[in-house]
């Protein structure tokens, strides 16, 4: 069985605000775990996570920083959205990003991570709900009985 090493976890000036605004979670209890059984392992990019984004320098202009610094809101096939520092959502394309840095995790593994699952369950609900209502008051959908 994998043990969870104790960690300090020592967040950057820019990453407090936001750990604060997330309700201060105890980030300990959400570290990597590289070694040991597989069943036990966790680690990779979820969501919520503090990174540190380096931009591909061909993709910025000259006035304009290298390093994205936030909290990741979503990760898609083609890009990443990240909440910023200073309070801005932006989707940056994974094409310019040179390296992702983790500061922090403040969730737990997408496995363990029950308030998450509960969350996609109950968004798939809502939007199969939704799906059925729309099929429902569409054009012409209430004639697939009808022949000819």
């Amino acid at each position: 069985m994998a043990a969870k090493k104790k960690q300090k976890i020592t967040l950057p000036d820019w990453a407090t605000p936001l750990w604060k605004d997330m309700g201060s979670p105890d980030l300990s209890k959400f570290v990597d775990v590289h070694n040991g059984d597989l069943l036990e392992r966790r680690h990779g990019l979820r969501r919520d996570d503090l990174v540190e984004i380096l931009l591909d320098s061909r993709s910025i202009q000259s006035d304009d920083e290298s390093w994205m610094r936030g909290r990741l809101l979503a990760s898609g096939k083609s890009n990443i959205e990240l909440l910023t520092d200073d309070g801005r959502t932006v989707f940056l394309a994974r094409d310019i990003i040179a390296q992702i840095v983790l500061v922090a995790h403040t969730r737990p593994a997408y496995i363990d991570d029950k308030a998450l699952l509960a969350f996609e369950r109950a968004d798939m609900k809502r939007r199969s709900k939704l799906h059925e209502k729309v099929e429902k008051e569409s054009q012409g959908s209430d004639d697939a009985h009808l022949w000819g």
